[in-house]
């Protein structure tokens, strides 16, 4: 289980190919192609991603639809064949502020707590960022990168939280983040051995408090669409749907 930012050495956001043009999709892989080229070229550790930001409803569009139908074709011709639906959500302050059970406690802990919290998270994880890099990289290193993001964010290192059960079992851990923009969801997760008792929405909820006691106007957060639980607990919180994103990048 997790929720997070996207990680990506660079990203191909825009592509576009007139109407006229007998075979879009063709002209469009082309393009991804050289995009592709030019980064490895310039030394880059990873193929860039190739973003698409749809509307709410994108699949009752036929407009949206054939739109990105193209641009799929184009992706997958380009080696961009791992395709994950990804939500961009937001909280307000109309959502209100959610009250904490008290089933968790949280607190400040070190980084290599923090660490062996990031390589338990990972097991069983049902985020497509973190599955890819298990099988890649392995847990452990899985589990550093995840860190090393994180501390690289915006946001401070302060403001971690490990969670705990009464009885003082650590359930998870807490970060809220940021962005350049705004306060966000940076990452959360709870314990493969803890998991279906609803402390995602206590270790969700601490993250809101937290970001709304500080004076965030608005929470933004991201999970995939297959992330199911993840995205159920973000709506039962208050979050919405501003957007969808569609991702495609090159396999592990």
């Amino acid at each position: 289980m997790g929720a997070g930012d996207e990680r990506a050495s660079g990203a191909l956001d825009c592509l576009h190919v007139e109407a006229s043009v007998a075979d879009r999709a063709a002209l469009a892989a082309g393009l991804l192609g050289a995009g592709l080229r030019a980064f490895h070229e310039q030394g880059a550790q990873k193929p860039p991603i190739y973003n698409l930001t749809l509307p709410n409803g994108w699949r009752e569009d036929p407009a949206v639809s054939a739109a990105l139908s193209w641009r799929r074709s184009a992706s997958l011709a380009a080696g961009l064949t791992d395709e994950v639906e990804r939500l961009r959500l937001e909280w307000t302050p109309a959502a209100g502020v959610p009250a904490s059970s008290g089933r968790l406690t949280f607190a400040e802990a070190s980084d290599e707590e923090f660490l062996e919290m990031f390589r338990r998270i990972a097991q069983g994880s049902l985020d497509n960022e973190t599955r890819r890099n298990l099988t890649a990289m392995g847990v452990e290193a899985t589990a550093r990168e995840e860190m090393d993001f994180y501390l690289g964010c915006p946001g401070e290192r302060s403001w971690w939280r490990l969670a705990r059960t009464a009885d003082g079992q650590v359930a998870g851990l807490a970060i809220p983040s940021a962005t350049p923009y705004n306060r966000n969801v940076g990452y959360l997760g709870v314990v493969p051995e803890l998991r279906g008792r609803g402390y995602v929405d206590d270790v969700l909820a601490e993250i809101t408090r937290f970001q709304a006691e500080a004076g965030a106007e608005l929470i933004t957060a991201t999970t995939d669409t297959c992330n199911a639980p993840m995205a159920a607990a973000f709506a039962r919180a208050g979050y919405h749907t501003a957007q969808i994103r569609m991702v495609y990048s090159a396999p592990s």
